[in-house]
């Protein structure tokens, strides 16, 4: 499994030289699209397939796409962002709804700001695509996680684990009712998971109960037959229109 890891990432070597490629053209001038969210820098959708995905995350992310064509589950795309436009209205909702704590956040700081999950390049860390079926209710992600990613010699580390096990039923709270915060999220870690091999993440609404939502999710081998971690989570509904 290491030699399979070690192997692709220098392949990854090789072909950095050759990715990069000319910038996007600019966008025509217009009125800015504004969200409580950092603002989307279009320059790649990072769900798509990388030289860096293994034969397992490319047939399930095929499988998944042929499950999209009758409309019953939808690919959501995740791009780079970057924290432009829309700091200042993060810092409004942060002193809106949280004004203890937005005394401890930089300005400044916060234009520098990453998204976690894509703060390495590719292959070495988070490499993952979502889908979700709207009828169902229900977020799958397939997930590879690369050997920066390292726990215990040979195994992901519970926390990347844990980080995706939120990633995912966060994006399922947030496609059922649009803005949430974790208040919530217990894991039973049942196995360890090999460095660089791909899991699937299932992750179900339960029920909600006027803000709160109730979300489960289970982490599982590509065949389903493994059950590496089992999750249930509580999220709570925002309304960035009160500030309290």
């Amino acid at each position: 499994m290491l030699r399979s890891c070690a192997a692709r990432l220098h392949a990854l070597g090789a072909l950095r030289g050759l990715r990069g490629g000319a910038r996007p053209p600019a966008r025509s001038p217009g009125p800015a699209r504004r969200s409580l969210f950092l603002e989307a820098d279009f320059h790649k959708d990072s769900s798509l397939p990388k030289p860096s995905w293994s034969k397992d995350m490319r047939l399930l992310f095929d499988q998944f796409m042929k499950k999209c064509e009758d409309g019953s589950w939808t690919r959501l795309p995740f791009y780079n962002y970057k924290s432009i436009q829309n700091v200042h209205d993060s810092i409004v909702f942060i002193h809106g709804r949280l004004p203890t704590t937005a005394k401890l956040v930089d300005k400044e700081q916060l234009s520098q700001a990453q998204i976690f999950t894509e703060t390495f390049k590719d292959g070495l860390g988070f490499e993952y695509v979502m889908f979700y079926n709207d009828v169902e209710k229900r977020t799958v992600c397939l997930f590879q996680g690369g050997p920066h990613l390292q726990g215990m010699p040979g195994f992901l580390h519970g926390g990347a684990v844990a980080t995706m096990i939120d990633a995912t039923v966060g994006m399922s709270a947030m496609k059922a009712e649009g803005l949430v915060m974790t208040a919530n999220l217990n894991i039973n870690f049942k196995r360890p998971v090999p460095l660089c091999s791909v899991v699937v993440i299932n992750s179900q609404l339960d029920k909600t109960e006027g803000r709160k939502l109730f979300i489960s999710c289970d982490v599982r081998s590509v065949d389903e037959t493994t059950l590496y971690s089992e999750a249930t989570s509580l999220f709570i509904k925002l309304d960035p229109k009160k500030n309290s």
